[in-house]
């Protein structure tokens, strides 16, 4: 049966293949004979089908990371810096686990993987040299005694003879690793040969077919014991097939093949044979640079297009291997020219080897991604470098200038305002008929007259307060004579805001880093795209007024949060807005970026035994019912045990009752009824609707020791009318913000007038509460002179150290507040 040379015939019925060799014997004049069919139709066959599944792999290549995780059929090629150790002579057996380790787990969950490894060599290499070792020591004991044993020397192994000594003890060993997570393994040794013979290269694929089905993983090599020597500088040279090269010429007519001369070229041609969807290159780089790795300004080039190479500087190849960076884009851009995917990453690091084969797989951003189709827009990558340069600008202008950025987009925000409800609904349209979204998130993402006049009035806040923000002056020192020293404030960076259904953060949060001169790259929620979209064009527009309208940036494309917090070269502050869940895994994710925010908002608030009746009943509602999705609405409600069974405590409950507020009750609470509301599962919860836990204690004291254990340091209330107590509680809880008779719900950068805020901050450093201007800033220290040096001020120098403190003078408001009436 013609079904085992060719998985496209391997799909057809066997009635309908004999019909069709019938055929093309009776056309082609002869008979049609089972060996007619074998050495004259075949290859004809062969030939159509060939093309036919090239065109149809071709449109399968995947288009973006994300896709990756469809991958079905994956080979993974290990290059030889990933499978020998260091000094060339035996295999990296750590490495080497990791690798089996990833492929076993993909494979048993249901993908079909191959390795295409090197290895044998430097295995033989090392047996070879251990024989040669214990021949000669026993030979020198025998001969000469053992005092010569120090001498001996090790030949140089033909490479040929370690590959032949290497392959049986390389395979043993992969074997025995796989044979640890059940998974068999099977050998498959090739030649450049077997994909030119049309009668070999289908038993190949017939062989390979074979093993995949029965859930083999096979490990194939090029077998280097009888390969003629390599040729690096030809290995991937295109060879036309139309111009008469040997026995191919009746295979791909026309069409550019690869020359199997090392495992880059075989794991390339084999992926495309085999019709993968996938191809992982591992080599001791992290992927492809646009100049050497190491040199001044090289890049690691997250996605690589066909039309890119020409920019591409090549350095030298690796420490072991015949091949290259260079053979390992030709080999990537062949193979992707056949429809296979293809990512070339590094296999060798040890903080990315345990993972880096299953990271490529779930679509994270590892390693360079080649890709046929070029996105319309810039990478994330290119928008980060035009933020940051645009941002420069912005921090060089006038603080008048900021300003009037700044009230331009609070002017437009009125002015477009039917345009932008138009596109909320949109968005709102969307996420109703979806029916993914809570009430809750459904809030965050509605947006109306007035939430768009409310944000218009705290950029204009913000905008007056821009006029002190860059280049203020916070101490001046006179270190010695002519010697001045200034610490002044200045923009922190590039600020990545993250923020889920919640568009009126992107002109909240672009006024903040427009006020502080730092560049913005906004990560907006899909479920408000339509509104983010429109909010953006308002905000550049804004900006264009200066020229500076780069400075903003929304990423648009499908970045995961996790792939866009590991840019710690180019991003200076992560700020996320949304979920505890989302900031858990932001700060999880961002190992090398500051974090900026909280990762729950439970906030408490405490009726002391000394509370008065309406105060208590007002703050309490404010605090849980005027906004429950809000990350200062009170979670859990703290009440003295002398107040239970009063009118003060019923009255409330009758409160949340009305205003249907499911209670849970904390297990001192529960103790004392005889029929409790449900016991809460944790004290320690956020809710985020109308829901809260109400928990009894015996004092003040207890009330903080309670908040310490349970709470999350954001918002937390006391209402009472005795002055020492209240004081004594704001000055023992260790909280951001702490209040006294007063709603949590004040806890928010425009109510502090603040103007708006990029989040409430419950960290011990830089900023904390309500992160506004200010926590946007950091400072830089600016030293004048007159030819100083610290030898100067040696013992044998003539200057001395005064350190004087010097009077720093700012403007005053009053003078603010007359030019922004101007």
């Amino acid at each position: 049966m013609l079904s085992r040379y060719h998985p496209v015939v391997a799909a057809e019925s066997s009635g309908q293949l004999t019909m069709l060799l019938q055929r093309l014997s009776l056309r082609a004049g002869l008979p049609p004979s089972p060996r007619t069919q074998r050495t004259t139709i075949f290859p004809r066959l062969a030939k159509a089908l060939t093309q036919v599944g090239l065109a149809r792999a071709k449109s399968n290549s995947f288009t973006h990371r994300g896709e990756l995780r469809k991958a079905k059929r994956i080979v993974v090629k290990l290059g030889s810096a990933v499978v020998t150790r260091g000094d060339e002579c035996g295999l990296a057996l750590g490495r080497l686990a990791s690798v089996v380790e990833q492929v076993a787990m993909l494979q048993n969950q249901g993908r079909e993987m191959m390795i295409v490894t090197s290895g044998a060599v430097a295995f033989g290499k090392q047996r070879l040299r251990h024989e040669i070792l214990l021949s000669q020591s026993v030979r020198q004991a025998l001969h000469s005694g053992q005092n010569q044993i120090k001498d001996m020397s090790v030949p140089v192994f033909e490479a040929r003879a370690c590959a032949a000594a290497g392959q049986s003890g390389l395979m043993a060993l992969y074997e025995a690793m796989f044979t640890q997570y059940s998974t068999c393994t099977a050998q498959v040794l090739v030649t450049n040969l077997d994909f030119h013979d049309d009668q070999k290269r289908w038993n190949l694929n017939s062989t390979l077919q074979e093993l995949l089905r029965m859930n083999i993983v096979p490990i194939i090599n090029t077998n280097d014991a009888v390969v003629p020597p390599p040729e690096p500088n030809s290995d991937l040279q295109g060879v036309n097939v139309g111009k008469g090269t040997g026995g191919t010429e009746g295979q791909e007519q026309g069409r550019e093949v690869i020359s199997i001369k090392d495992n880059d070229s075989l794991a390339a041609r084999l992926a495309v044979e085999m019709k993968a969807d996938l191809l992982i290159a591992l080599s001791d780089v992290e992927g492809l640079y646009d100049s050497p790795p190491g040199t001044d300004d090289a890049k690691l080039i997250d996605i690589f297009y066909p039309g890119d190479q020409l920019s591409i500087t090549y350095g030298t190849k690796s420490r072991v291997g015949i091949g290259g960076m260079e053979a390992k884009v030709k080999a990537a851009l062949w193979a992707l020219q056949g429809g296979t995917s293809v990512v070339i990453a590094n296999g060798t690091h040890p903080k990315v080897t345990g993972h880096v084969i299953t990271d490529i797989v779930e679509g994270k951003k590892v390693g360079t991604f080649f890709s046929e189709v070029k996105p319309a827009g810039p990478t994330v990558e290119q928008q980060t470098e035009m933020a940051r340069n645009s941002g420069r600008t912005l921090a060089a202008l006038h603080p008048e200038q900021r300003g009037e950025i700044i009230r331009h987009l609070a002017n437009l925000l009125v002015e477009k305002k039917e345009e932008i409800l138009a596109a909320n609904k949109m968005d709102m349209d969307i996420a109703v008929n979806a029916g993914q979204l809570s009430s809750a998130l459904l809030n965050r993402l509605s947006l109306s007259p007035a939430k768009l006049n409310s944000l218009a009035i705290g950029l204009r806040q913000i905008a007056l307060a821009s006029r002190d923000s860059v280049g203020r002056v916070l101490r001046r020192t006179r270190v010695a004579h002519n010697l001045e020293l200034e610490q002044i404030t200045v923009p922190i960076g590039v600020l990545l805001v993250i923020f889920e259904a919640r568009p009126d953060c992107l002109p909240q949060v672009s006024a903040l880093a427009i006020a502080s001169g730092n560049a913005l790259l906004a990560k907006g929620g899909k479920e408000a795209a339509n509104t983010n979209r429109i909010l953006l064009e308002l905000t550049q527009e804004a900006l264009d007024i200066h020229w500076v309208k780069e400075a903003v940036q929304l990423v648009s494309t499908r970045e995961e949060v996790e792939d866009l917090c590991r840019l710690d070269e180019m991003i200076d502050l992560i700020i996320p807005r949304g979920s505890s869940q989302l900031v858990k895994n932001i700060q999880s994710a961002a190992k090398g970026i500051p974090v900026l925010g909280h990762s729950e908002g439970i906030c408490h608030v405490y009726i002391d035994s000394e509370a008065a009746i309406d105060k208590a009943i007002k703050i309490v509602r404010d605090s849980k019912c005027d906004y429950p999705a809000a990350c200062n609405a009170m979670e859990t409600l703290l009440v003295h045990r002398d107040i239970l069974r009063t009118p003060l405590f019923d009255q409330i409950i009758d409160m949340l009752r009305t205003e249907q507020v499911k209670i849970h009750a904390g297990p001192r609470f529960a103790s004392n009824l005889t029929f409790s509301p449900s016991e809460v599962k944790s004290l320690r919860t956020e809710y985020g609707d109308l829901e809260c836990c109400i928990e009894v204690v015996d004092s003040m004291q207890e009330a903080i020791d309670h908040i310490h254990r349970y709470g999350s340091s954001h918002t937390d209330v006391i209402v009472t009318e005795n002055e020492d107590t209240a004081e004594r509680f704001l000055q023992q809880l260790d909280s951001a913000c702490v209040f006294w008779n007063v709603s949590s719900r004040f806890a928010d950068g425009y109510r502090f007038g603040l103007g708006a805020e990029v989040g409430i901050s419950t960290a011990r450093i830089h900023a904390r509460g309500p992160v506004g201007l200010e926590g946007l800033l950091t400072t830089k220290w600016v030293l004048r002179g007159d030819g100083h040096t610290a030898a100067d001020f040696s013992e044998q120098g003539t200057m001395e150290y005064l350190h004087e403190n010097l009077p720093v003078t700012q403007p005053q408001p009053r003078q603010i507040a007359a030019q922004s009436e101007e």
